[in-house]
């Protein structure tokens, strides 16, 4: 007997098959419905036809159990939001010149 791996799984599959009951005839499968495909070419890029959606849509439409939709209180609409004030204008503009000073400061030291 030989240390080949290949060879004694070979061996060992084939004593497998001999020990294998006989299969049984399966369940007759349902044929899917025939894609339709759109003229020139268009379409969705996995290749379903015209009636995939509808057939994805009624799908799920079979899942979901028909409950009625609640809607969620109307909210009040906001006014805009005023003006920024200048002093914010001015700190963010000190703090950008400041941060903007540090890294060319540190790319001069390097």
């Amino acid at each position: 007997m030989s240390d080949d791996p290949e060879r004694l799984l070979a061996e060992a599959l084939r004593a497998q098959a001999r020990n294998a009951p006989p299969a049984q005839p399966s369940a007759p499968r349902r044929e899917p419905q025939p894609v339709v495909e759109t003229p020139g070419g268009y379409g969705l890029l996995s290749g379903a036809g015209e009636g995939s959606l509808e057939r994805e849509r009624a799908a799920l439409d079979a899942l979901t159990p028909t409950q009625p939709a609640v809607t969620p209180p109307a909210r009040q609409p906001q006014p805009p939001p005023g003006p920024v004030p200048v002093r914010w204008i001015l700190l963010l503009t000190v703090l950008l010149g400041l941060a903007t000073g540090a890294v060319i400061g540190l790319l001069t030291l390097l």
